[in-house]
C-alpha cells in the first residue's frame, strides 16, 4: 500500500513536470493569443452594444420624463 502512495506520487509529478512543458510550449502559447484574441473582440463588441442599449434607455428616459411633464400640466389647466 505504501509503495503504491509513492508511485502514484511520482507519476502525478512526472505528469505535471510534463504538463507544464507543454503549457509553455510556442504552440500553446499561440493557442492562448488567440483565444485571448478572441476574448477582446468579444468585448469590444459587448461594450459597443452596451453604449447602445444605454443610448437607447436615456432616450426613452427623457421622453418618458416629457410626457409625464405634459400630462401634469394639463392637469394643471383642467383643475
Amino acid at each position: 500500500m505504501k509503495l503504491k502512495g509513492i508511485g502514484l506520487f511520482a507519476l502525478g509529478t512526472l505528469f505535471g513536470l510534463e504538463g507544464i512543458k507543454l503549457l509553455s510550449s510556442k504552440d500553446a502559447k499561440k493557442v492562448y493569443a488567440h483565444c485571448t484574441a478572441g476574448v477582446l473582440r468579444a468585448k469590444d463588441c459587448l461594450v459597443t452594444q452596451v453604449t447602445t442599449l444605454q443610448e437607447n434607455c436615456s432616450d426613452i428616459y427623457a421622453e418618458a420624463k416629457s410626457i409625464n411633464e405634459e400630462r401634469a400640466k394639463k392637469e394643471v389647466v383642467e383643475e
